[in-house]
């Protein structure tokens, strides 16, 4: 194709998302949406007092700024731009966020929080958050899928690209721009776009999703300023798709479908590790509990994964916590040892000199599969006996319940929540999110959300 055949994505992707509105959403759409957000905080406040966000926190105030967006977990405030590069940071610390596999990343946390620093400082509506963050749902996932697999195969990381143009669109959508405004953020997000997998172990991995959400928040406010940039830099020669992908699939990101299609497919973790490792987990744990083995008549372990683990969560011989949960080996391993993969402190350097663990850590071995789903895995195990048990977990397919998916992810909440902000702001804070547009303001919610009491 062409450059000249090549169709207008941007322009089309900015149409659609301009014109989507409340009253458009479904209720299931809308139940996911104050779903996300409700999981965001969750992760978010613990998130907070990670040594990476408290470096970043440290050197972006000390500058000073306009107090005028919330820091969760903090009673500090500055400005919009700080915040969400400072929330998102933190959202992302724990790696505990949801995700969606059009992307091969993790969405909210690249959208959500410039848009709720925006918000605040504007007085908007949570009801309004609600439909720019579907928005911006939906053209993130829509700009993953132009581009894949390859953008995320040759080393980007799309929750730091991808998820840039998410967050224009979202923040694009909650400020009113016209068709033509949003296109412009769009190209303005797509030159700011960066984010190596080849940090992930590091704090540069939850720092992409913080610049992720500060590029799209200035994309947008910049381009309703009058700056000018391309209006088709997702299509056009060296722009965003020519230079980050040889893939170009314009039907997948253009297909006749309606903007709130992808977030019904998003996916919420329950294991604070690398999500391609949690098919894996989840069939180590099903053969825990199938045949409750101890881990001294395991004599072989064998996993059977889709090559796009392999420079994701791959790491043979981890050192610390935050390696760990991009380790096949060692979260398979702990999860046959009965281990809590769902607990972030089990993320810790120990974890990875455990003697149990390193034994079944070093017995695996991993047989990467072309045909396979990003997320599907197999786990099998040989015992002493000689019997070899064989369990597969996709963990790529949505929860269709949203109750009981709404159920797990208020458990996690607390679990996360209450040594932050202690069981009764939990509650509260809980309360405001189960019902986010319909009872507290942002500014309300946020409030609580910075452990500031009443």
């Amino acid at each position: 194709m062409s450059a000249a055949e090549r169709p207008p994505v941007t322009r089309f992707l900015a149409e659609r998302a301009a014109a989507i509105r409340y009253g458009d959403l479904p209720d299931d759409a809308v139940t996911v949406a104050r779903q996300c957000i409700l999981d965001w905080f969750g992760v978010t406040l613990p998130g907070a007092v990670e040594p990476a966000v408290a470096i970043l926190r440290a050197d972006l105030l000390e500058d000073g700024a306009s107090a005028v967006a919330s820091l969760v977990g903090s009673t500090e405030r500055t400005s919009t731009v700080n915040a969400a590069l400072i929330n998102g940071t933190a959202s992302h610390a724990l790696d505990f966020d949801d995700v969606n596999m059009a992307i091969l990343g993790h969405p909210t946390v690249a959208i959500l929080p410039g848009l709720l620093a925006l918000a605040e400082s504007r007085g908007a509506s949570a009801r309004d958050v609600i439909t720019a963050f579907v928005a911006g749902y939906e053209v993130a996932c829509r700009t993953g899928a132009l581009v894949s697999p390859s953008h995320y195969g040759h080393g980007f990381h799309a929750t730091a690209t991808v998820g840039s143009v998410g967050a224009a669109a979202a923040c694009a959508h909650l400020l009113g721009l016209d068709v033509a405004q949003t296109a412009t953020a769009y190209g303005i997000a797509a030159t700011s776009a960066a984010g190596l997998k080849s940090m992930f172990g590091t704090m540069c991995k939850p720092l992409h999703a913080g610049h992720a959400s500060r590029n799209g928040l200035l994309a947008a406010r910049l381009a309703a300023r009058g700056f000018t940039s391309r209006q088709d830099a997702l299509e056009c020669p060296q722009g965003f798709a020519a230079t980050q992908s040889v893939d170009f699939h314009p039907d997948a990101a253009m297909m006749d479908a309606p903007l709130d299609h992808h977030i019904r497919e998003n996916l919420f973790k329950y294991h604070a590790a690398c999500y391609l490792t949690h098919g894996a987990i989840e069939a180590g744990i099903a053969l825990r509990q199938r045949h409750a083995a101890s881990t001294n008549a395991i004599q072989a372990i064998e996993m059977r994964v889709p090559p796009v683990a392999d420079r994701v969560c791959n790491i043979a011989r981890p050192e610390t916590g935050l390696e760990a949960k991009f380790s096949l080996r060692l979260t398979v391993a702990m999860a046959l040892a009965g281990r809590d993969t769902s607990a972030i402190g089990t993320y810790d350097d120990a974890v990875t000199r455990d003697p149990e663990l390193v034994r079944l850590r070093d017995m695996a071995t991993i047989h990467f599969d072309e045909g396979a789903p990003e997320a599907r895995a197999e786990v099998a195990v040989t015992t002493l006996d000689g019997k070899r048990h064989v369990a597969v977990h996709d963990a790529g397919i949505a929860d269709t319940d949203l109750a009981r998916q709404g159920a797990k992810l208020e458990t996690k909440f607390r679990a996360l929540v209450a040594p932050v902000l202690g069981n009764t702001q939990t509650q509260e804070l809980l309360n405001a999110l189960s019902s986010f547009g319909e009872a507290c303001t942002i500014g309300e919610i946020m409030t609580i959300a910075r452990g500031v009491k009443q």
